[in-house]
Order: C-alpha cells, then structure tokens, then sequence
C-alpha cells in the first residue's frame, strides 16, 4: 500500500539532521518515492549527495530555486507533487518563517506551493525550544489543521544540555507518516477520548512465574498511535511490554498494570470519560488460586494448581456503558475465527469486535503485521487482508466511522 507513494523532506540546519537519513532510508527501501530540499545551513551538518544517495534521487538546494521542471518553476512542481511533506529537524528560525508564511528559499515557497499535511518534528537547545516567542509560534502553528506535530524529547543534547530539544526518533516520524499517507491529514477524532488496552496480562503463581500468553501488546500501540494521529486523547492500559514500544506514544496517557484485576480497575477507573474503548488486551481467562510473596521452592511446586477465573473486564464495561460509548473488542482465534468472534460479540453485547486470525503466518501475537475480519451489532462484516498494524487500525476507525449512529445498549 505505500508502493510509489510520495514523501517530501525538508531538511533545516540542525544536528538532527543525521537522524533524517534513517527517515530517508526507510521510506526509500519501502517503495515510496521521497524527494529532498536541504536548506543552506542544513548542508552545513549533511551534504545533498548523501541524501540525494538515501533518496536514489537528486536533492535539492536553493542553488536550484528558478530550475524549472517541465515548463514550470520547481517549488510549484514540487508542492503539487508532495503527497505529505516532512519538515525534519524542524529550526526555530524555519518556524518562525512558517508561522508568518514567508517564502525567502525553495523549502518555504515549497510548502506554500502545497496544500499537502505537513509534518512538523523541531529539534533545538533547551533554552531555545523554551523561549516564550518559540513556544508561542509552535502553538499557532498546531491551530492550523494542515501541520502535524510530532514534539520534541528530553534527553541529552548535542550542546552538553539535558532537557527538551531532541528531535524524535524515526520509530515516531516514520509511524505518524504512514498515517498521514492513509489519512490525507484528516483529524476525524479531534474531541474524541479513546481508551484502549494493549498487552497480555500476567496472572502470578509466586514472583517469578505467572500464567501468561504472547501478546507484545503491539496492536494496542498501533492503535494508540492511530487515534492520536488523528486528533484524539488516548489513554492506553497496558499490560507489561518492551519499553521502545512505549517509547512512541508521546501525548498518551500511560497507565501500566500487570495481572487482569489490575487492568479491570484501571479500566474501569478510565472508562466513564472515554467515547470509545477498544479492548486489544489478550486478557487471562484464569489465575492461580493462590500466591506466595516468595519464590517457591521447585519441590514446593504443586502438581496440580488450583485456578480461579480472572475478571471478564469487556462483559463489566458493557454492562456499566452509557448511550453515547462505543465499545468494541477482539478475539485472538485459530481456525475459525468468524463463529468465536459473532459469539462473543453477542453474549456480551459489543457495538463491534476484531476477529483476529493468530495462527496465520506474519499475523497475530508478535508479529508487526495482521489480518481481521470486522463484525458490528447490526451484522456488517469486513475483511482486512494482511496489513501493517498502524493500517490495521486505521482500517478499525473508518470502521467505526462508518457504523450507524445507535450503539448496543445492555438491557
């Protein structure tokens, strides 16, 4: 899906700069075909020929500004041409520039030329990303729905500073691009709060073992990625995961629990504010009966563990939503997976649910890719061949988007 797909970079003066050409790489090797413009003090920290290399194409410069490109001046060409346009690192100077829609070089009469989203990914020393005048221009900036953010980090700087400044990793630009690619840049959830659950709960038998299952949780990230990138607030329920996967989710609430009582209660604790909750968690269906506080013994195991049944968190919601909440699940299923699916969505009562093949190569638990079959309370059905899980989940909200407006409301 993203095969011939076209990405600009704008490339400004900055030490990040470097962190662009793994942007440039990745797109590059997927099929996408990225063009570049490196302002003059960019070439101060990366030449045109290393990107222009990256791009497998030439880069620009302003030394190309009145180059015309079949009859017509290139920042026209290039504005029209520009699926998405990536301003990475994104300068206080160049920001400034935006804010007051200057056009003095080919990378602002560039983006004045386009009408297409632009992503904005800043990158400067932290006294100078505080400054009330920069702050005041990132804001203006986020009130014109055709710029999308993706802010800066805290960490170690080039300066020696630790604090805000850090442009974000590629992980983060690269995912919020895909988006950008699906959506056109369309913000559908703006005012909306979706609560999420990602993560395969762990139902301990002493600290050391637990009943567990493989999901990493990556379904649920992708979703909360997806709802942020197209306007919403998320709150994201996780179960124990990989901290890079944390990592990408700048602007989510994060609330970390382990064994499905703790979920429940954070889900329950969210759940009267969310608009919509999709529970991607792969929650345990029982737990040990007992728990020592102390790493048992291996002979001390028992030879038979005695089990309980662990909280059915979606059943609960269900019963405690209101009208105007949507509430959709998954089921993670081998063989067939529609019957199991249609089941669970109507013994507990579910506006849609997720049917979720798991025994399919490059599909389910761990893997970066899907496929599903969608199914909602008035008998709509839609399969998704497999996908990455960030369009997965943009599949999932046209989806929803798409439902009638009359939710399914336990009697």
């Amino acid at each position: 899906m993203l095969q011939g797909r076209r990405v600009l970079i704008g490339i400004g003066g900055g030490i990040a700069a470097y962190k662009v050409c793994q942007v440039v790489s990745t797109l590059a090797k997927l099929g996408i075909e990225v063009r570049a413009i490196l302002t003059d003090n960019a070439q101060q920290f990366i030449t045109p020929l290393t990107i222009s290399t990256l791009c497998r194409h030439p880069a620009y410069t302003d030394d190309q500004f009145w180059q015309a490109i079949h009859h017509r001046p290139l920042h026209i060409e290039l504005g029209e041409w520009a699926e998405v346009i990536l301003l990475a690192p994104l300068t206080a100077n160049l920001m400034a520039k935006l804010v007051h829609g200057l056009a003095d070089n080919l990378l602002t009469s560039t983006i004045l030329a386009s009408t297409s989203p632009v992503l904005l990914a800043p990158a400067m020393n932290t006294e100078m990303w505080h400054q009330q005048s920069v702050q005041r221009n990132w804001q203006l900036l986020q009130t014109d729905m055709r710029y999308h953010a993706v802010s800066p980090n805290s960490g170690v700087l080039a300066c020696d500073h630790i604090g805000m400044g850090r442009m974000a990793e590629p992980t983060e630009i690269l995912s919020y691009l895909h988006s950008l690619l699906y959506t056109h840049g369309k913000r559908d959830l703006v005012g909306k709060h979706l609560l999420i659950s990602a993560g395969g709960t762990r139902e301990h038998l002493d600290p050391v073992r637990f009943i567990g299952n493989p999901s990493t949780g990556k379904m649920g990230v992708a979703l909360a990625q997806a709802a942020m990138h197209r306007g919403a607030k998320v709150t994201l329920v996780h179960a124990p995961m990989e901290s890079r996967l944390l990592s990408t989710l700048q602007g989510v609430r994060l609330i970390s629990v382990v064994s499905a009582v703790e979920m429940r209660q954070a889900m329950l604790n969210a759940f009267t504010e969310a608009d919509w909750t999709i529970m991607a968690a792969a929650v345990a269906d029982v737990r040990p009966t007992e728990y020592s506080v102390e790493k048992l013994p291996k002979k001390s195991l028992p030879q038979q563990l005695s089990l309980s049944s662990a909280p059915d968190i979606v059943a609960e919601l269900s019963h405690l939503r209101r009208p105007n909440q949507r509430l959709i699940g998954f089921a993670a299923q081998t063989g067939d997976i529609f019957t199991p699916a249609l089941e669970k969505l109507q013994r507990k009562k579910l506006d849609a649910i997720v049917a979720n093949a798991i025994d399919q190569t490059d599909s389910g638990f761990g893997s970066d890719q899907n496929q599903a079959i969608f199914l909602d309370h008035e008998g709509r059905k839609v399969a998704i061949g497999q996908c990455s899980k960030l369009q997965m989940a943009h599949h999932l909200y046209d989806f929803i988007h798409t439902m009638s407006g009359r939710s399914f409301i336990p009697e």
